[in-house]
């Protein structure tokens, strides 16, 4: 008898080949809803497999906007949780209103207060131009080229320039985010200084420079002028003069009302600062000496 039989040579079935019989059906005869075949789409269920959430993309933090106690912090007034404190007695204003509100949040052009006195939570910077010709002193982008177009890459800080140059101005002008050093400047007794090279379409008679350093009244108010004198070595239609005033027009103002015209106008001076080693249309960060001198001015 062949070995596929499974019996032995005295007819019974041997030990070793015998096979139990089953009640199981063939692969193929499986019925389908019992079926344990790893086919495609026919695979096992891993029932403790963890059911992974589809994860919504999170929403991009405003860089405008900045928690209030943040804010405070940054201006280099306190710690965040010391600014907490400060919020909830009433010691902060924004825009004017009292915000005792915890996780409240400002915008960076917010006018925040802390105890009366405006912040900023920006590091102070201070930057220096050489003015070419042919840029507005403006923040504006609605008047095609600017100053702060020369000073885009100075800083992050949102600095603006203090005073004005006229657009065929040429010269120094300062740009800082500091409002105390803007206060200075704008404070008409004590403001800081600026030397202007100013040249005219003809030399200035020397009457007319003594009504200007004696100081003239024009339509009943006094222009204020610092100095005036004939630059050395040079025509008479060119002179310096110095003032406190943040702006160029009172330059117009005293020529127009002794009718000459101002053919060149050229800041050369701010109290100590002063042009050396900066070409025109060129920037620096102001040294720290020089910092520190034009605070104590």
């Amino acid at each position: 008898m062949s070995r596929h039989q499974g019996t032995s040579g005295k007819g019974k079935p041997s030990g070793r080949g015998a096979s139990k019989p089953t009640n199981k059906k063939s692969g193929r005869g499986r019925d389908n809803a019992k079926s344990n075949s790893l086919s495609r789409g026919n695979a096992p269920t891993r029932v403790n497999a963890p059911i992974k959430k589809k994860q919504t993309p999170s929403k991009p933090s405003n860089p405008d906007v900045i928690r209030l106690n943040k804010y405070i912090s940054n201006s280099g007034i306190c710690s965040r949780r010391d600014a907490d404190m400060h919020i909830s007695v009433g010691s902060v204003t924004v825009n004017g209103k009292v915000v005792t509100e915890m996780g409240y949040k400002v915008k960076l052009e917010d006018e925040v207060r802390f105890d009366g006195a405006r912040i900023n939570p920006e590091k102070k910077t201070y930057v220096l131009l050489n003015k070419p010709k042919g840029f507005a002193t403006t923040t504006s982008e609605s008047k095609g080229k600017t100053v702060m177009d020369l000073v885009a890459n100075s800083t992050s800080a949102r600095i603006k320039p203090i005073g004005r140059l006229g657009r065929n101005s040429t010269g120094l002008l300062l740009f800082t985010n500091d409002d105390v050093i803007v206060k200075k400047f704008t404070n008409s007794k004590n403001g800081v200084e600026r030397l202007f090279e100013i040249e005219l379409d003809k030399n200035l008679k020397f009457e007319d420079l003594k009504k200007i350093q004696d100081g003239l009244k024009i339509e009943g108010k006094l222009v204020p002028v610092e100095e005036i004198s004939y630059i050395e070595d040079a025509p008479k239609s060119k002179v310096g003069l110095k003032i406190k005033n943040t702006g160029n027009t009172i330059l117009h103002t005293i020529f127009d009302y002794l009718k000459y015209d101002i053919v060149r106008v050229d800041c050369v001076a701010i109290g100590h600062l002063t042009k050396k080693d900066l070409p025109r249309g060129h920037w620096k960060h102001l040294t720290e000496q020089e910092l520190n001198t034009l605070k104590m001015l």
